[in-house]
Protein backbone atom coordinates (compact mmCIF):
# COMPACT_ATOMS: atom_id res chain seq x y z
CA UNK A 1 0.00 0.00 0.00
CA UNK A 2 1.63 3.28 -0.47
CA UNK A 3 -0.74 6.03 0.96
CA UNK A 4 0.77 8.80 -0.84
CA UNK A 5 -0.43 8.02 -3.86
CA UNK A 6 -4.25 7.65 -2.67
CA UNK A 7 -6.48 9.72 -1.53
CA UNK A 8 -6.77 9.45 2.57
CA UNK A 9 -10.32 8.03 2.76
CA UNK A 10 -9.68 5.07 0.32
CA UNK A 11 -6.25 4.42 2.79
CA UNK A 12 -8.73 4.70 6.14
CA UNK A 13 -11.29 2.34 4.53
CA UNK A 14 -9.04 -0.53 3.42
CA UNK A 15 -7.05 -0.05 7.11
CA UNK A 16 -10.67 -0.80 8.78
CA UNK A 17 -11.58 -3.47 6.54
CA UNK A 18 -8.04 -4.64 7.89
CA UNK A 19 -8.63 -4.45 10.97
CA UNK A 20 -12.52 -5.54 11.01
CA UNK A 21 -11.14 -8.70 9.43
CA UNK A 22 -8.44 -9.24 12.11
CA UNK A 23 -11.34 -9.68 14.70
CA UNK A 24 -13.77 -10.95 12.76
CA UNK A 25 -16.10 -8.11 13.15
CA UNK A 26 -17.92 -5.77 10.45
CA UNK A 27 -16.02 -2.65 9.28
CA UNK A 28 -19.19 -0.37 9.79
CA UNK A 29 -18.50 -0.95 13.60
CA UNK A 30 -15.15 1.61 12.55
CA UNK A 31 -17.10 3.67 10.72
CA UNK A 32 -15.82 7.78 10.42
CA UNK A 33 -13.14 6.56 13.08
CA UNK A 34 -9.73 6.94 11.18
CA UNK A 35 -10.79 9.32 8.71
CA UNK A 36 -11.62 11.53 12.62
CA UNK A 37 -7.90 10.43 13.49
CA UNK A 38 -6.39 11.92 10.01
CA UNK A 39 -8.33 15.18 10.44
CA UNK A 40 -6.81 15.65 14.04
CA UNK A 41 -3.26 14.57 13.10
CA UNK A 42 -3.70 17.43 9.89
CA UNK A 43 -4.91 20.02 12.21
CA UNK A 44 -4.17 19.22 16.21
CA UNK A 45 -7.84 19.89 16.73
CA UNK A 46 -9.71 17.75 19.15
CA UNK A 47 -12.82 15.37 18.47
CA UNK A 48 -15.66 16.91 17.44
CA UNK A 49 -19.00 16.59 19.32
CA UNK A 50 -20.87 14.90 16.72
CA UNK A 51 -17.50 12.67 16.05
CA UNK A 52 -18.08 11.38 19.87
CA UNK A 53 -22.00 11.10 19.31
CA UNK A 54 -21.02 8.89 16.64
CA UNK A 55 -18.26 6.49 18.63
CA UNK A 56 -21.38 6.27 21.28
CA UNK A 57 -23.58 5.65 18.45
CA UNK A 58 -21.40 2.88 17.22
CA UNK A 59 -20.37 1.40 20.67
CA UNK A 60 -24.73 1.18 21.13
CA UNK A 61 -24.70 -0.61 17.66
CA UNK A 62 -21.74 -3.01 18.82
CA UNK A 63 -23.53 -3.62 22.18
CA UNK A 64 -26.94 -4.69 20.15
CA UNK A 65 -24.48 -6.86 17.98
CA UNK A 66 -23.49 -8.98 20.69
CA UNK A 67 -19.77 -7.91 20.55
CA UNK A 68 -18.10 -7.79 23.72
CA UNK A 69 -16.60 -4.11 24.81
CA UNK A 70 -12.92 -5.71 25.43
CA UNK A 71 -13.45 -7.08 21.47
CA UNK A 72 -14.71 -3.79 20.40
CA UNK A 73 -11.79 -1.21 22.04
CA UNK A 74 -8.92 -3.94 20.77
CA UNK A 75 -10.56 -3.40 17.27
CA UNK A 76 -9.76 0.37 17.39
CA UNK A 77 -6.67 -0.10 18.74
CA UNK A 78 -5.92 -2.48 15.74
CA UNK A 79 -7.33 0.41 13.34
CA UNK A 80 -5.15 2.86 15.05
CA UNK A 81 -1.76 0.29 15.23
CA UNK A 82 -3.08 0.48 11.19
CA UNK A 83 -3.38 4.01 10.97
CA UNK A 84 0.05 5.33 12.62
CA UNK A 85 2.82 4.67 9.66
CA UNK A 86 0.54 5.72 7.35
CA UNK A 87 -0.17 9.41 8.75
CA UNK A 88 3.16 11.02 7.75
CA UNK A 89 1.66 10.58 3.75
CA UNK A 90 -1.64 11.38 4.27
CA UNK A 91 -0.96 14.34 5.97
CA UNK A 92 1.40 15.46 3.30
CA UNK A 93 -0.91 14.68 0.85
CA UNK A 94 -3.83 16.12 2.77
CA UNK A 95 -2.70 19.64 2.36
CA UNK A 96 1.16 20.17 3.83
CA UNK A 97 0.42 19.53 7.55
CA UNK A 98 3.94 19.58 9.89
CA UNK A 99 5.20 16.11 9.74
CA UNK A 100 8.50 17.36 11.23
CA UNK A 101 6.92 17.23 14.79
CA UNK A 102 5.79 13.98 15.07
CA UNK A 103 5.44 15.01 19.60
CA UNK A 104 2.69 16.91 18.69
CA UNK A 105 1.27 14.79 15.92
CA UNK A 106 1.25 11.95 18.40
CA UNK A 107 -0.32 13.80 21.41
CA UNK A 108 -3.35 14.97 19.14
CA UNK A 109 -3.58 10.99 17.69
CA UNK A 110 -3.70 9.57 20.72
CA UNK A 111 -5.48 12.06 22.95
CA UNK A 112 -8.60 11.80 20.51
CA UNK A 113 -8.33 8.06 20.37
CA UNK A 114 -8.36 7.76 24.03
CA UNK A 115 -11.58 10.33 23.53
CA UNK A 116 -12.94 7.76 20.76
CA UNK A 117 -12.75 4.52 22.74
CA UNK A 118 -14.18 6.29 26.30
CA UNK A 119 -17.21 7.17 24.15
CA UNK A 120 -17.79 4.16 22.42
CA UNK A 121 -17.27 2.19 25.90
CA UNK A 122 -19.77 4.65 26.99
CA UNK A 123 -22.68 4.12 23.85
CA UNK A 124 -21.91 0.49 24.36
CA UNK A 125 -22.40 0.35 28.40
CA UNK A 126 -25.66 2.51 28.11
CA UNK A 127 -27.31 0.20 25.32
CA UNK A 128 -26.53 -2.64 27.78
CA UNK A 129 -28.45 -1.06 30.93
CA UNK A 130 -30.90 -0.12 28.04
CA UNK A 131 -31.20 -3.77 27.69
CA UNK A 132 -31.21 -4.43 30.91
CA UNK A 133 -34.15 -2.25 31.86
CA UNK A 134 -36.28 -3.55 29.53
CA UNK A 135 -35.58 -6.92 30.36
CA UNK A 136 -36.70 -6.07 33.90
CA UNK A 137 -39.36 -4.49 33.19
CA UNK A 138 -40.56 -7.52 31.35
CA UNK A 139 -39.55 -9.61 34.10
CA UNK A 140 -41.41 -7.65 36.61
CA UNK A 141 -44.19 -7.33 34.46
CA UNK A 142 -44.61 -11.16 33.58
CA UNK A 143 -44.04 -11.95 37.71
CA UNK A 144 -46.95 -9.22 38.39
CA UNK A 145 -49.01 -11.09 35.79
CA UNK A 146 -48.70 -14.46 36.64
CA UNK A 147 -48.89 -13.77 40.86
CA UNK A 148 -52.35 -12.00 40.43
CA UNK A 149 -53.73 -13.72 37.59
CA UNK A 150 -54.87 -10.67 35.35
CA UNK A 151 -53.15 -11.87 32.33
CA UNK A 152 -55.36 -14.09 30.13
CA UNK A 153 -53.32 -18.03 30.34
CA UNK A 154 -52.30 -18.17 26.30
CA UNK A 155 -49.82 -15.04 26.70
CA UNK A 156 -48.67 -15.69 29.64
CA UNK A 157 -47.85 -19.29 29.29
CA UNK A 158 -46.02 -17.99 26.00
CA UNK A 159 -44.01 -15.74 28.20
CA UNK A 160 -43.06 -18.19 30.77
CA UNK A 161 -40.95 -20.33 28.37
CA UNK A 162 -38.70 -16.94 27.96
CA UNK A 163 -37.90 -17.77 31.59
CA UNK A 164 -37.82 -21.37 31.24
CA UNK A 165 -40.83 -21.84 33.03
CA UNK A 166 -43.65 -24.80 31.45
CA UNK A 167 -46.51 -23.56 33.10
CA UNK A 168 -48.09 -26.94 32.20
CA UNK A 169 -45.99 -28.48 35.03
CA UNK A 170 -46.69 -28.09 38.95
CA UNK A 171 -44.97 -25.48 40.25
CA UNK A 172 -44.14 -24.67 44.42
CA UNK A 173 -43.79 -21.32 45.53
CA UNK A 174 -41.88 -20.35 48.61
CA UNK A 175 -42.08 -16.74 49.55
CA UNK A 176 -39.70 -15.51 52.20
CA UNK A 177 -39.71 -12.07 54.46
CA UNK A 178 -37.84 -10.58 56.98
CA UNK A 179 -38.86 -7.29 59.19
CA UNK A 180 -37.29 -4.79 56.41
CA UNK A 181 -39.16 -5.40 52.73
CA UNK A 182 -36.72 -6.99 50.03
CA UNK A 183 -35.92 -4.22 47.60
CA UNK A 184 -36.56 -5.26 43.87
CA UNK A 185 -32.98 -3.70 43.19
CA UNK A 186 -31.24 -5.83 44.80
CA UNK A 187 -29.07 -8.65 43.30
CA UNK A 188 -31.27 -11.52 43.46
CA UNK A 189 -30.84 -13.80 40.71
CA UNK A 190 -27.64 -15.27 40.07
CA UNK A 191 -26.93 -16.70 43.80
CA UNK A 192 -30.40 -18.20 44.66
CA UNK A 193 -30.48 -19.91 41.59
CA UNK A 194 -27.38 -21.56 41.67
CA UNK A 195 -27.84 -22.50 45.15
CA UNK A 196 -31.24 -23.94 44.51
CA UNK A 197 -30.03 -25.93 41.31
CA UNK A 198 -26.96 -27.56 43.08
CA UNK A 199 -29.42 -29.17 45.70
CA UNK A 200 -32.39 -29.79 43.00
CA UNK A 201 -31.16 -30.11 40.05
CA UNK A 202 -32.27 -28.16 36.35
CA UNK A 203 -35.92 -27.24 37.05
CA UNK A 204 -37.65 -24.37 35.81
CA UNK A 205 -37.07 -21.52 38.77
CA UNK A 206 -37.70 -18.25 38.99
CA UNK A 207 -36.44 -15.85 41.35
CA UNK A 208 -38.43 -12.13 41.61
CA UNK A 209 -39.23 -10.14 44.58
CA UNK A 210 -42.87 -8.51 45.03
CA UNK A 211 -44.21 -6.34 48.02
CA UNK A 212 -41.07 -6.13 49.54
CA UNK A 213 -41.03 -10.62 49.71
CA UNK A 214 -38.55 -12.94 48.05
CA UNK A 215 -40.58 -15.41 45.67
CA UNK A 216 -39.17 -18.44 44.35
CA UNK A 217 -40.95 -20.34 42.06
CA UNK A 218 -39.95 -24.27 41.18
CA UNK A 219 -41.27 -26.28 38.81
CA UNK A 220 -41.87 -30.11 40.21
CA UNK A 221 -39.22 -32.91 38.59
CA UNK A 222 -40.11 -34.25 35.64
CA UNK A 223 -42.54 -37.51 36.15
CA UNK A 224 -43.31 -36.22 39.40
CA UNK A 225 -46.71 -36.39 40.44
CA UNK A 226 -48.49 -33.21 41.97
CA UNK A 227 -47.44 -33.48 46.11
CA UNK A 228 -44.91 -36.06 45.30
CA UNK A 229 -41.98 -35.15 47.80
CA UNK A 230 -43.39 -31.21 47.72
CA UNK A 231 -42.54 -30.77 51.64
CA UNK A 232 -38.74 -31.99 51.16
CA UNK A 233 -38.55 -29.61 48.32
CA UNK A 234 -40.31 -26.75 49.91
CA UNK A 235 -38.12 -27.25 52.71
CA UNK A 236 -34.79 -26.33 50.43
CA UNK A 237 -36.52 -23.97 48.45
CA UNK A 238 -37.41 -22.19 52.34
CA UNK A 239 -33.91 -22.92 53.43
CA UNK A 240 -32.14 -20.90 50.36
CA UNK A 241 -34.69 -17.86 50.48
CA UNK A 242 -35.05 -17.53 54.11
CA UNK A 243 -31.47 -16.57 54.35
CA UNK A 244 -30.93 -14.64 51.03
CA UNK A 245 -33.98 -12.80 52.17
CA UNK A 246 -31.92 -12.01 55.58
CA UNK A 247 -28.47 -11.36 53.76
CA UNK A 248 -30.28 -8.84 50.87
CA UNK A 249 -32.23 -6.82 53.89
CA UNK A 250 -29.21 -7.46 56.26
CA UNK A 251 -31.43 -8.58 58.93
CA UNK A 252 -30.89 -12.20 61.09
CA UNK A 253 -34.53 -13.10 61.72
CA UNK A 254 -36.53 -14.51 58.75
CA UNK A 255 -39.80 -16.37 58.33
CA UNK A 256 -40.99 -18.77 54.73
CA UNK A 257 -44.00 -19.77 53.39
CA UNK A 258 -43.97 -22.81 51.57
CA UNK A 259 -47.14 -23.22 49.04
CA UNK A 260 -48.62 -26.88 47.94
CA UNK A 261 -47.61 -27.14 44.12
CA UNK A 262 -50.68 -26.34 41.71
CA UNK A 263 -50.64 -27.20 37.69
CA UNK A 264 -51.24 -24.56 35.59
CA UNK A 265 -50.69 -20.79 35.84
CA UNK A 266 -53.39 -20.81 37.93
CA UNK A 267 -51.94 -23.27 39.90
CA UNK A 268 -48.50 -20.89 40.21
CA UNK A 269 -51.14 -18.07 41.51
CA UNK A 270 -52.20 -20.73 44.16
CA UNK A 271 -49.22 -21.69 45.82
CA UNK A 272 -48.19 -18.33 46.25
CA UNK A 273 -51.18 -17.22 47.72
CA UNK A 274 -51.13 -20.17 50.05
CA UNK A 275 -47.35 -19.14 51.03
CA UNK A 276 -48.42 -15.94 51.33
CA UNK A 277 -51.22 -16.88 54.13
CA UNK A 278 -49.09 -19.16 55.69
CA UNK A 279 -46.02 -16.07 56.35
CA UNK A 280 -49.44 -13.97 57.49
CA UNK A 281 -50.82 -16.40 59.74
CA UNK A 282 -47.52 -17.67 61.36
CA UNK A 283 -47.11 -13.48 62.40
CA UNK A 284 -50.60 -13.39 63.60
CA UNK A 285 -49.62 -16.06 65.78
CA UNK A 286 -46.27 -15.51 66.49
CA UNK A 287 -45.50 -18.92 65.65
CA UNK A 288 -41.49 -20.03 66.34
CA UNK A 289 -40.95 -21.95 63.10
CA UNK A 290 -39.10 -19.88 60.32
CA UNK A 291 -40.48 -22.15 57.78
CA UNK A 292 -44.48 -22.55 57.78
CA UNK A 293 -46.28 -24.71 55.30
CA UNK A 294 -49.10 -23.87 54.03
CA UNK A 295 -51.47 -27.52 54.85
CA UNK A 296 -50.10 -27.07 58.78
CA UNK A 297 -52.10 -23.62 58.34
CA UNK A 298 -55.31 -24.90 57.38
CA UNK A 299 -57.31 -25.64 60.66
CA UNK A 300 -56.42 -21.46 60.97
CA UNK A 301 -57.63 -20.77 58.04
CA UNK A 302 -60.26 -21.98 58.78
CA UNK A 303 -61.07 -20.53 61.56
CA UNK A 304 -60.96 -17.02 59.94
CA UNK A 305 -63.68 -18.35 57.59
CA UNK A 306 -65.88 -17.37 59.81
CA UNK A 307 -64.39 -14.60 61.37
CA UNK A 308 -67.94 -13.25 63.09
CA UNK A 309 -68.22 -17.06 64.91
CA UNK A 310 -64.59 -16.92 66.11
CA UNK A 311 -64.98 -13.13 67.32
CA UNK A 312 -68.15 -14.43 69.16
CA UNK A 313 -66.31 -17.22 70.91
CA UNK A 314 -63.38 -15.28 71.68
CA UNK A 315 -66.14 -12.39 73.10
CA UNK A 316 -67.81 -14.76 75.09
CA UNK A 317 -64.93 -16.77 76.84
CA UNK A 318 -62.16 -13.94 77.00
CA UNK A 319 -63.71 -11.40 77.36
CA UNK A 320 -64.10 -11.02 80.92
CA UNK A 321 -60.35 -10.93 81.39
CA UNK A 322 -60.39 -7.13 80.69
CA UNK A 323 -61.67 -6.63 83.92
CA UNK A 324 -58.23 -8.34 85.30
CA UNK A 325 -55.93 -5.77 86.76
CA UNK A 326 -53.17 -5.11 83.51
CA UNK A 327 -55.70 -6.06 81.57
CA UNK A 328 -56.82 -9.39 79.10
CA UNK A 329 -53.07 -9.34 77.87
CA UNK A 330 -51.15 -10.97 80.51
CA UNK A 331 -53.40 -13.79 81.36
CA UNK A 332 -54.14 -14.53 77.93
CA UNK A 333 -50.16 -14.88 77.29
CA UNK A 334 -49.85 -17.05 80.30
CA UNK A 335 -52.90 -19.58 78.80
CA UNK A 336 -51.22 -19.49 75.44
CA UNK A 337 -47.74 -20.22 76.87
CA UNK A 338 -49.74 -23.16 79.44
CA UNK A 339 -51.23 -24.84 75.99
CA UNK A 340 -47.76 -24.37 73.97
CA UNK A 341 -45.77 -26.36 77.05
CA UNK A 342 -47.71 -28.84 77.52
CA UNK A 343 -49.81 -28.04 80.29
CA UNK A 344 -46.71 -28.04 82.28
CA UNK A 345 -46.93 -25.09 84.99
CA UNK A 346 -43.30 -25.17 85.58
CA UNK A 347 -42.01 -24.86 81.88
CA UNK A 348 -44.67 -21.90 81.61
CA UNK A 349 -43.06 -20.40 84.12
CA UNK A 350 -40.10 -20.48 82.73
CA UNK A 351 -41.19 -19.36 79.04
CA UNK A 352 -42.52 -16.55 80.79
CA UNK A 353 -39.86 -15.77 83.61
CA UNK A 354 -42.17 -15.93 86.29
CA UNK A 355 -42.18 -17.97 89.13
CA UNK A 356 -44.28 -21.27 89.38
CA UNK A 357 -46.61 -19.89 91.79
CA UNK A 358 -47.29 -16.60 89.77
CA UNK A 359 -48.04 -18.83 86.94
CA UNK A 360 -50.42 -21.19 89.21
CA UNK A 361 -52.17 -17.83 90.46
CA UNK A 362 -53.03 -16.82 87.23
CA UNK A 363 -54.41 -19.96 85.59
CA UNK A 364 -56.44 -19.34 88.88
CA UNK A 365 -57.50 -15.75 88.30
CA UNK A 366 -58.54 -16.74 84.83
CA UNK A 367 -61.12 -19.88 86.12
CA UNK A 368 -62.20 -17.60 87.97
CA UNK A 369 -62.67 -14.23 85.83
CA UNK A 370 -63.76 -17.51 82.45
CA UNK A 371 -65.56 -20.17 84.30
CA UNK A 372 -62.86 -22.32 81.88
CA UNK A 373 -60.59 -24.11 84.23
CA UNK A 374 -57.48 -24.40 81.97
CA UNK A 375 -56.56 -27.97 83.62
CA UNK A 376 -60.00 -29.20 82.90
CA UNK A 377 -60.22 -31.58 79.66
CA UNK A 378 -63.81 -30.26 78.78
CA UNK A 379 -62.80 -26.45 78.82
CA UNK A 380 -59.75 -27.00 76.68
CA UNK A 381 -61.08 -27.01 73.47
CA UNK A 382 -62.85 -23.67 74.19
CA UNK A 383 -60.07 -21.99 75.65
CA UNK A 384 -57.85 -23.35 72.88
CA UNK A 385 -60.10 -22.20 70.16
CA UNK A 386 -60.44 -18.46 71.96
CA UNK A 387 -56.67 -18.26 72.58
CA UNK A 388 -55.89 -19.25 68.62
CA UNK A 389 -58.65 -16.68 67.18
CA UNK A 390 -57.63 -14.14 69.78
CA UNK A 391 -54.13 -14.34 68.26
CA UNK A 392 -55.58 -14.70 64.78
CA UNK A 393 -57.38 -11.64 65.58
CA UNK A 394 -54.86 -9.36 67.39
CA UNK A 395 -57.41 -8.98 70.46
CA UNK A 396 -57.40 -7.78 72.69
CA UNK A 397 -54.72 -5.09 70.28
CA UNK A 398 -57.57 -4.68 68.40
CA UNK A 399 -61.20 -4.41 69.39
CA UNK A 400 -62.86 -7.74 68.45
CA UNK A 401 -65.00 -6.83 64.97
CA UNK A 402 -68.47 -5.79 65.14
CA UNK A 403 -70.72 -8.15 62.69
Amino acid sequence: MDPASRPAPAVTAELATVAAREHGLPAGLLDGYLDALVAVARTGRRLRDAEEAACRRLGGEAAAGGVALPRLVDLYMTASRLLWPCLPELITTGGGGRTADLVAVGEAVWRAADTAVAALAEGHVDAQRQVVRREEAFRREFVEDLLTGRSEVGPLVERAERFGLSLAAAHTVVVAVTDRPVDSGMPTTGCIEDDVRTRLGPRGLLVAVRDGRLVLVLSSAPGRPPGAGAGAEGEVLAAVAGPAAARLTRRTAWRAGVGRPHTGPRGVLRSYREAVDALTVAAQLDLPQRVVHAPDMLVYRVLLRDEEAIADLVGTVLGPLTTARGGAEPLLRTLECYFASGRNSAETARRLHLSVRAVTYRLARLHELTGHRPGDPAAELPLLVAVTGARLLDWPGRPLPVM
